[in-house]
């Protein structure tokens, strides 16, 4: 990195920091300095983070193995497993090679094979342990003492990539949010083959084009959601082998499917006989030794940043699922956690003083910094995602502008605000005004990922959206032949809201699995507290494949409204530019590009000849909730093209009115049209055959070739004899 100027782009973009200048600058010339420190012997960050290819089990060339341990506070390590009917045998017994705390053993080919369980006995002043290695890559529960080993994996066919050279789609990023164990029906823990084959040719046919996969990291504690990791390097073997995550991720690719892992890097479980906890006895070997070591809230250990032997374990990991695995960048978990001492815990942040008051952790600021270089080091096209809901400014800008360097933050307000709009008020406060200024107030020079919920919202003791609108009258009411008044609600606004957020995105847009269709029930992983059941830890697809349900209207809502965003290239980039917003009405219009959209959340009026002003021209119906095909009323007719009136107030200005029926609880998108559609990508590296289809169909007119009819008032309410304020 060069040396950082007297005002850093991030500074220079925004006035209001320059009084924390100095702050910011220190923080950049931190992580200069550190990096410096790191690869004094070596080219780069990306030489230094092979720890993986030096410490744990490896095959050598002629067959031989070779085992190396960090572990200062040992004295002395032996391997013991199947190979020594798990006794302390001396010809397994690790040589301490330097002052720093390297343990290593070199065994003959025939000591060793594949699919050896093993572990190390750690011994250490004053006790004793048996202990899985820190670079184990693969690590397995006996089915009948349910304690965790290591397994030697080294297969003699290990699996042959078939795509090469993909690059992710994000413009824009759309994801679909996913866990293995969960994503099938059967109860039971879904496998990677299983969501291979049957999961990932829906979320194809959905026109997602990223996955971002939940709990990949070892941990031993299923219900944890995979936030307690135990071993860093070791894919979850609950789901199948490293062979079958490959397999999974090669066929994303084939399918033009961006893959994101969920990485926890924030903190580590406790136990010791399965992970880093008193991996050599001391309490301070990955770990604060101090008061920081536990963190208050989640009951699991707080890493040491300042040690490079940490930096080295934790950018190596970065590298390792990067380069072994092909994953396309990592979505970081609990970034809030690593940025402040008090982990953010009980504080407001409501001014720029709060993110420079001393509160802040140097140390993983640093290591974050670092991290992101190294993954795009390592892959240009790769992405980051930073969870993280304090709002420090510059977590999403690049680190040679004075950021910390991912691509992207999670808009983690939005989810609340509609939360908090669905529990505290009434249809009839829903204020355009306050919609769109939460979904748009975000900082220019920093992209987010949008969404409405995300898993924390589908977890037991809290409520998925399409619950809180509809409740218990979901196990009854969603027969397609049931008109039922509160699930008629529940759905609009289900639609609604996902629009409105989705159509706001200025970076990416992300959809838990099932929400997509209103999954009716929430997750709740195996517990004693259920009698150990699998019935909550699932998805039940069957629901939006039954012809007779009306959650196949809300997937075919999301699929129209995937693919309209899709379709319109670099559709993240382009303005939100409000046209109407009228809080008694409960209007709300604005336009990006060549697309207008129109929201009216009025509950119970509808609107004939509602202006709106927009650029001149004549307008297409493109997509609207209120279609039968998503399980609206047919009250907009969308083969009807409507032409603008001009307005002599208003000409100078470059608009003129456009005249809608506006449908109570419903909105619309229009196309201004002759405007060219979403330009050809070099990005885009699948072939046709393996391109998700297009969804599903969202205008009638694009059925016919007769002349569209086009009227000055834009409507036709009074042809219509539905209740509108269905």
């Amino acid at each position: 990195m060069p040396k950082a100027k007297k005002l850093l782009n991030i500074v220079k973009n925004d006035p209001w920091l320059k009084p924390f200048n100095e702050a910011i600058e220190g923080r950049y010339n931190d992580a200069v300095k550190k990096e410096k420190e790191l690869v004094k012997e070596c080219k780069s960050l990306n030489d230094f983070a092979n720890a993986h290819k030096y410490f744990g089990m490896h095959r050598n060339a002629d067959g031989s193995w070779t085992f190396r341990e960090w572990a200062p506070n040992a004295t002395s390590i032996t391997l013991v497993g199947d190979f020594s009917d798990w006794q302390e045998l001396a010809r397994y017994q690790l040589e301490r090679i330097d002052q720093s705390g390297v343990w290593e053993i070199n065994l003959p080919a025939e000591c060793l094979h594949h699919g050896d369980y093993y572990k190390m006995m750690v011994h250490w002043d004053g006790g004793q342990g048996e202990r899985i290695p820190a670079y184990a890559t693969r690590v397995v529960q006996d089915e009948n003492t349910h304690l965790f080993s290591a397994q030697i994996w080294e297969p003699e066919n290990p699996y042959k990539w078939q795509v090469d050279g993909f690059k992710p789609d994000t413009k824009p990023l759309l994801i679909y949010e996913c866990h293995i164990g969960m994503a099938q029906e059967r109860e039971g823990v879904g496998t990677y083959v299983e969501f291979r084959d049957l999961i990932l040719p829906r979320i194809a046919k959905d026109g997602y084009n990223a996955i971002q996969i939940m709990a990949i990291q070892e941990h031993p504690y299923y219900g944890s959601f995979g936030y307690h990791v135990s071993n860093f390097f070791a894919p979850s073997s609950r789901f199948g082998t490293p062979e079958e995550l490959k397999s999974l991720i090669d066929r994303a690719h084939e399918l033009g499917i961006a893959v994101i892992m969920d990485i926890v890097h924030s903190h580590a479980v406790k136990n010791e006989l399965e992970g880093l906890g008193r991996l050599d006895g001391s309490y301070d070997q990955y770990f604060y030794g101090d008061g920081r070591r536990e963190h208050p809230a989640w009951d699991s250990l707080c890493f040491d940043y300042g040690k490079n032997e940490v930096l080295h374990f934790l950018l190596s990991n970065c590298k390792y699922w990067l380069e072994e695995f092909r994953f396309d960048g990592f979505r970081f978990d609990g970034v809030t956690s690593m940025l402040y001492y008090n982990h953010g815990l009980g504080q407001a942040f409501s001014c720029y003083d709060d993110y420079y008051n001393g509160n802040q952790d140097t140390n993983a600021i640093t290591y974050l910094t670092l991290a992101n270089k190294l993954i795009h080091q390592i892959n240009h096209s790769a992405i980051s995602i930073a969870e993280e809901m304090s709002g420090m400014p510059g977590l999403a800008i690049p680190v040679k502008d004075g950021g910390i360097g991912f691509d992207y933050r999670m808009a983690m307000g939005i989810p609340d605000y509609w939360i908090k709009t669905l529990k505290e008020k009434k249809d009839e406060d829903w204020h355009p005004t306050s919609i769109f200024w939460e979904l748009t107030n975000r900082r220019a020079d920093e992209k987010t990922i949008s969404y409405v919920e995300s898993h924390d919202q589908a977890l037991v003791g809290d409520k998925t959206v399409i619950f809180r609108l509809i409740d218990d009258q979901m196990y009854w009411h969603m027969m397609k032949s049931d008109d039922n008044m509160t699930v008629a609600r529940g759905m609009a606004l289900h639609k609604m809201i996902r629009l409105v957020t989705a159509s706001t995105i200025n970076g990416g847009y992300l959809n838990f699995m099932g929400n997509e269709f209103g999954h009716p029930e929430w997750i709740d992983f195996p517990r004693e507290g259920n009698g150990w059941s699998y019935k909550y830890a699932r998805r039940q697809w069957s629901l939006v494949d039954s012809n007779d349900l009306k959650y196949m209207y809300l997937n075919a809502f999301d699929n129209a409204m995937i693919s309209l965003i899709s379709e319109k290239y670099n559709f993240q980039a382009l303005p939100v530019e409000k046209l109407w917003e009228k809080d008694d009405d409960q209007v709300l219009a604005y336009k990006r590009g060549d697309l207008v959209f129109v929201f009216n959340f009025n509950p119970s009026k509808s609107f004939s000849d509602y202006g709106i002003l927009t650029p001149p021209g004549e307008y297409e119906v493109v997509l609207s909730t209120d279609n039968p095909d998503f399980g609206g009323y047919g009250n907009v007719d969308e083969q009807v093209h409507h032409l603008t009136i001009s307005d002599k107030l208003y000409a100078p200005h470059g608009v003129e009115w456009l005249k809608l029926y506006l449908p109570a609880r419903s909105a619309q998108v229009l196309r201004l049209r002759n405007v060219p559609a979403r330009k050809p990508t070099a990005e885009k590296t699948q072939s046709k055959d393996t391109k998700a289809p297009k969804a599903v169909k969202t205008t009638k007119a694009a059925k016919t070739t007769k002349a569209v009819k086009t009227t000055k008032t834009a409507t036709k309410a009074s042809a219509k004899s539905k209740a509108s304020s269905k």
